[in-house]
């Protein structure tokens, strides 16, 4: 059984123009279970860069709040377009487990066609593969890293306290999209 204090970070790039270049603000909303705030953390990364994991490896490892976490949940593997997470080395420098979570199942084809008008498409498409299998959890499709489906879904049943997107995810959404744009977004 789940501590219902369990503590968490959810983590969420903000808004950004798909055009051009530029770093896109990501924010972390550190939770105990599903509805106890505990704190903010943020970052940025490169729009389509290679930084993603490194700017999220210094967030966390620098933060006061990791000796209390024992999770990570990610809304997606890339932040800022296509700069995409290392998710192995993120739970291995971390020691934290990993929870990616996505809305839709996603049409992994099209992803790799547009990766091919970035740099290094094949290192990009290594990195997603490497991720983990894609499964449908409690209306979400999820990656785990060091964790099993059972703890999983244990997890989402302990966060999803207001809809079925994780309290920290949800909360790392509209935080992002409130300091990018001066309010939060439609869309948690």
């Amino acid at each position: 059984m789940m501590k219902q204090g369990v503590r968490t970070i959810g983590i969420d790039d903000g808004p950004f123009a798909r055009s051009g270049r530029g770093n896109v603000l990501v924010a972390g909303a550190v939770y105990r279970g599903g509805s106890i705030f505990d704190g903010l953390l943020t970052t940025t990364v490169r729009k389509d860069g290679w930084n993603a994991t490194d700017r999220l490896l210094s967030m966390l490892l620098e933060s006061k709040f990791l000796p209390q976490l024992h999770y990570i949940m990610l809304d997606g593997i890339a932040f800022g377009g296509f700069n995409i997470i290392d998710v192995d080395r993120l739970h291995r420098e971390t020691d934290l487990k990993i929870l990616v979570c996505v809305r839709r199942k996603p049409n992994l084809q099209a992803v790799r066609s547009a990766l091919q008008h970035l740099s290094r498409p094949e290192k990009r498409w290594q990195l997603i593969e490497a991720a983990g299998k894609i499964r449908p959890i409690a209306n979400l499709y999820c990656q785990l890293k060091g964790m099993e489906m059972d703890e999983a879904k244990q997890l989402l049943k302990l966060t999803c306290t207001r809809s079925h997107i994780p309290e920290p995810l949800r909360a790392a959404h509209l935080i992002a999209g409130g300091l990018v744009t001066g309010q939060s977004g439609r869309r948690a």
